[in-house]
């Protein structure tokens, strides 16, 4: 249990947010496709347990390989057929525009059933999809339901899916480096490269690969590589998902100097930190990927079509009980940090009146 007054706490936050802002940049990569390739899947799998995978939720393996990622402890996604602009076979249950809600649910219901412990979905293809702002209400409606957190793959740039979930309440975050759309071990490496340059830049980046033998190849040779101020983390951790659980989630209990912890404690009213969203990626020029082991290719990514001492008249904090603060499940980082728990001690009526008034010695 901590002892400490709001004042200390509040300066002890504030070391906190200048150290999480110091820390490494974050990046997030996620490799789609998965369920039709064993050989490549088991790759990827044999892969730190940061790298997140989506998987394809009618491909034949996508329920094996999902029981196996989260054994691991590794991010799971679905990854959702959409309907692109181009014309090229689809897969089953291809989600599109003309679509009515219900039928989109029905969708995604079945979906979530095939690929268990799946904690977000992105889009497979998808660039007519995701480009309508109606469609993507539609999905998005759904999620809001499933406890599921969104991940625009961006293959368009007017893109609608971030204003939807948004609408929605959905978490959400976007792709901001394909990493593969040219199948060369040199390419991806380079692709790599850009994320962490635009990691070191934004904070976070999200990198998008797919299950090809030389993005593995070059996954393998650049993981052991990662410089030391950038840091692997699951997809989930950049767009503040909280997992639903039966269980009462933990707080964190700040008790002023000098109170008897049996005192009893005023329950806080706390909010959900809101959600990061990562700054707009840069474009890269149109190219088409090819895909031999799967049915449906992987869309390219397209441009822009794309302690004091207190005065004798302030109350003393051993008056004033305990501060119940409910714990995230995901850390965060940085101001998001510092404001998830200043709003947890802001709305807390025990603590309010040495927020809120101002006195004088």
């Amino acid at each position: 249990m901590l002892r400490h007054s709001p004042m200390k706490l509040l300066i002890s936050l504030l070391l906190i947010m200048v150290g999480a802002q110091a820390s490494a940049a974050k990046l997030a990569i996620v490799i789609d496709d998965f369920g039709y390739r064993a050989k490549e899947d088991n790759q990827i799998l044999a892969l730190p347990a940061a790298i997140s995978i989506a998987i394809l939720p009618n491909s034949p393996h996508g329920a094996e390989v999902a029981a196996t990622a989260y054994q691991q402890g590794r991010d799971i996604l679905i990854h959702m057929p959409m309907k692109p602009l181009s014309k090229q076979p689809l897969e089953k249950d291809t989600l599109a525009p003309s679509m009515s809600a219900e039928e989109v649910d029905r969708i995604i219901k079945n979906a979530i059933s095939r690929v268990p412990h799946a904690k977000g979905m992105n889009n497979h293809m998808g660039s007519e999809m995701t480009s309508s702002l109606s469609g993507m209400r539609n999905v998005m409606r759904s999620l809001s339901q499933s406890n599921l957190f969104f991940l625009d793959s961006v293959t368009i740039g007017n893109t609608q899916a971030l204003n939807a979930a948004k609408e929605f309440g959905v978490p959400s975050t976007k792709r901001n480096i394909f990493i593969d759309n040219h199948q060369s071990e040199e390419e991806t490496r380079t692709q790599l490269n850009k994320a962490i340059a635009y990691a070191r830049k934004h904070g976070s980046a999200v990198a998008i690969g797919h299950p090809h033998p030389s993005t593995v190849r070059a996954l393998q040779k650049f993981i052991p590589l990662v410089p030391a101020d950038v840091e692997l983390v699951p997809v989930s951790t950049l767009v503040g998902y909280q997992p639903a659980t039966g269980e009462p989630r933990k707080t964190l209990r700040m008790q002023p100097e000098g109170v008897n912890s049996t005192l009893p404690a005023t329950k806080p009213e706390t909010k959900t930190p809101s959600k990061s969203e990562v700054k707009p990626h840069e474009s890269a020029k149109p190219t088409t990927s090819s895909d031999d082991a799967t049915p449906t290719l992987a869309e390219p990514e397209l441009t822009n079509n794309a302690t004091e001492q207190q005065p004798e008249n302030v109350v003393s904090p051993a008056e004033l009980g305990i501060c119940d603060i409910e714990l995230p499940s995901t850390r965060l980082q940085g101001i998001e940090l510092l404001m998830f728990v200043v709003e947890a001690i802001y709305q807390d009526k025990t603590l309010q009146p040495l927020i809120t008034e101002k006195k004088m010695p």
